[in-house]
């Protein structure tokens, strides 16, 4: 089945632009120059909104806070010119899955669309933002892991790999999964890559470590029953 994408920016020049470029990687796309439109034509047989923050009318922070509060978790891709720290706070708190700062390449954003798109496919949807396990809390929303209150500091790569494990849990995860999720297929990478990423995770999250096991010949999955299961 093809996906359908809603393209959602009140600068028709960029909807046109994406419009026409993603139709060329076999999208479906719909176009909204509001998010009042956008509210209108969306429905379940989108997979994926791409939605501009500055709009008149409703913000792109304010749709995005709709949909969540109405319980809908289609994925959703931010496109501004706003990136501060607070803005991108802000977008993830209420529910995006992924930002990019304009200007944009196309590249870049046809590369985030099929990454994200390829994630969701592997995630249940609706997705939960926050996780508990004894004194370790993963808090997908805030880009926040903790240990016993204490801040796990973790590469945008690490938290994304174990973001994804957590989500997917119980379900295991190839390495040519975790490489087109986390990395897309625009970047080449070697599947040793996510072996290094994983030893470098379970070494900062400690006596929480072992909860990512590697299923030989398989991949990898993150085991919320017992945190000293053996490989």
């Amino acid at each position: 089945m093809e996906e359908r994408l809603l393209v959602v920016d009140d600068e028709k020049d960029i909807c046109d632009i994406l419009k026409f470029n993603l139709e060329n990687e076999g999208y479906i796309v719909d176009v909204a120059n509001s998010g009042e439109e956008a509210l209108k034509i969306l429905s379940n047989v989108h997979n994926l909104i791409i939605l501009d923050v500055m709009m008149n009318g409703i913000s792109g922070f304010k749709m995005a806070e709709i949909l969540r509060e109405e319980g809908n978790y289609v994925p959703i891709i931010f496109l501004t010119a706003k990136n501060s720290e607070n803005d991108l706070l802000t977008g993830f708190s209420l529910g995006a899955d992924d930002y990019i700062a304009k200007p944009f390449s196309v590249k870049e954003v046809i590369a985030r669309v099929k990454a994200l798109i390829k994630r969701t496919s592997i995630i249940a949807q609706p997705a939960v933002t926050k996780w508990s396990f004894e004194g370790l809390n993963i808090d997908i929303s805030a880009s926040r892991v903790t240990i016993d209150d204490k801040e796990v500091s973790l590469t945008k790569k690490e938290f994304e790999i174990l973001s994804l494990l957590t989500q997917a849990s119980p379900k295991v995860l190839t390495r040519a999964d975790i490489l087109s999720s986390v990395w897309g297929e625009n970047e080449y990478v070697l599947d040793r890559t996510v072996d290094v990423h994983i030893t470098r995770i379970r070494k900062k999250l400690g006596e929480y470590g072992s909860m990512i096991v590697n299923r030989s010949g398989f991949g990898y999955y993150l085991n919320f029953n017992d945190k000293n299961e053996n490989e």
